[in-house]
């Protein structure tokens, strides 16, 4: 989905340079090559970095510490992982590692881009459908979201009066990376049943409407947004034995 967005970035906002930032220098270099074919104006600035390592944040602070009279116009926040198991099953260092990335690191990039944002800078953060309940056997995930949303809400109404928009966008079952990852080194993943199943590409122009459109929460498709509704209106033990029984567990 971060692909997605970084490949419709320069349709949404008008900027001197974009800054594409993940792990994988070959998947980078890939879309920033796509990115200046289209777009030659715009700098494309690719930095391989994990950002769950502390010396990465310090990276990209110093790098825009480096820049004179910087505005931050948009800030993505696309890094994530889940794992489809019980929370006993998975290891500590990974459990760990999970919330730093979903939680820790997003919340730090806000406070690294923050300062150089002003009226008219926007922010979109990963959440998911999950954010609003517990999701047995993608407990941990399902909580880290929840923090997401959280922190976005709040950081929404924060800002308005400074004319800075902060979207949490929602997705529910999209076809990404996140099921390989999800299933890895899982002999028997215990979720299985998926009632829906949405393209990345409609997920991600639904987060750039909303995003436009100053909306603290972006959700696509009538089967997420149905589910959100009714789990505004259920007891969270009915909505996880739903859950239980969906995935054929007992």
């Amino acid at each position: 989905m971060g692909r997605e967005f970084a490949l419709t970035a320069l349709e949404h906002v008008t900027v001197d340079e974009l800054w594409l930032i993940a792990r994988r220098k070959d998947r980078l270099e890939e879309v920033a090559a796509q990115l200046q074919n289209r777009y030659p104006a715009c700098a494309i600035h690719c930095l391989d970095l994990d950002l769950s390592a502390d010396e990465s944040l310090t990276t990209i602070a110093q790098r825009l510490a480096q820049i004179q009279d910087v505005k931050v116009e948009l800030l993505i926040n696309a890094a994530g992982f889940g794992k489809f198991q019980a929370v006993k099953d998975i290891a500590p260092a990974m459990a760990d590692n999970m919330l730093n990335l979903n939680c820790r690191c997003l919340m730090l990039m806000c406070y690294t881009c923050l300062p150089y944002m002003s009226r008219g800078s926007k922010i979109l953060n990963i959440a998911s459908v999950a954010a609003f309940q517990p999701v047995p056997y993608l407990t941990e995930y399902a909580a880290t979201k929840a923090f997401v949303l959280s922190f976005s809400r709040g950081l929404w109404s924060e800002l308005r009066k400074e004319g800075i928009t902060v979207t949490a966008l929602c997705p529910y079952w999209t076809r990404t990376e996140f099921f390989d990852v999800a299933k890895r080194e899982t002999e028997h993943a215990p979720i299985h049943y998926y009632n829906a199943m949405y393209e990345s590409k409609d997920v991600v122009q639904r987060g750039w409407r909303e995003l436009h459109r100053g909306k603290d929460i972006a959700t696509y498709g009538f089967v997420a947004r149905a589910q959100v509704g009714l789990i505004k209106c259920l007891p969270h033990r009915l909505v996880m034995w739903i859950w239980r029984k969906q995935q054929g567990m007992k």
